[in-house]
């Protein structure tokens, strides 16, 4: 199955989409270190684009069709990416469902964006007013919404299983 995590920079996407990858024995597909990949390369500098998210999706259909269940992660921003996650998923003939990230708490989310440490060397993080002014469209369909104020890592891992209905 393809499980898309999105949500804003410091939400908790990437710690959580490891720790269900490593609990489910899946491939995680990071956005960010295919497009620091692109950048390292020379072919672009930041913002990449759609290059990345194209990667994502054809790696993601790849390690679908192989019988691999992928945890895809990124912002997913726009109805756009999200199509094009769930796409993937339908050419690979297995069930997508998408999951956003939330940090309710205004203050907690803003510290989380401004004391985080970069985990991709000269990946480029966002500063809070850049997350605050991120384009961000509305889900326009149903998914799972997971608030991450207030839980640490396993909290919200243990929640996300239960809400995916997993062990």
């Amino acid at each position: 199955m393809l499980i898309v995590i999105g949500g804003l920079p410091g939400t908790g996407k990437t710690t959580l989409a490891q720790l269900l990858a490593a609990r489910l024995g899946a491939v995680h597909v990071r956005v960010d270190t295919i497009e620091q990949a692109i950048v390292r390369s020379g072919l672009a500098r930041h913002p990449v684009g759609p290059a990345g998210y194209v990667v994502g999706y054809a790696l993601a259909q790849e390690h679908l069709r192989q019988g691999l269940t992928v945890i895809a992660e990124s912002v997913n921003p726009l109805a756009v990416t999200r199509d094009a996650w769930r796409d993937a998923a339908v050419r690979a003939g297995v069930p997508a469902t998408e999951v956003e990230l939330v940090c309710s708490d205004p203050a907690e989310h803003r510290h989380r964006v401004t004391s985080r440490s970069v985990d991709i060397p000269d990946l480029p993080l966002p500063c809070w007013q850049q997350v605050v002014e991120q384009v961000y469209e509305p889900w326009d369909r149903e998914h799972i919404v997971l608030d991450t104020a207030g839980q640490g890592p396993e909290e919200s891992l243990a929640t996300l299983l239960r809400r995916l209905e997993l062990p």
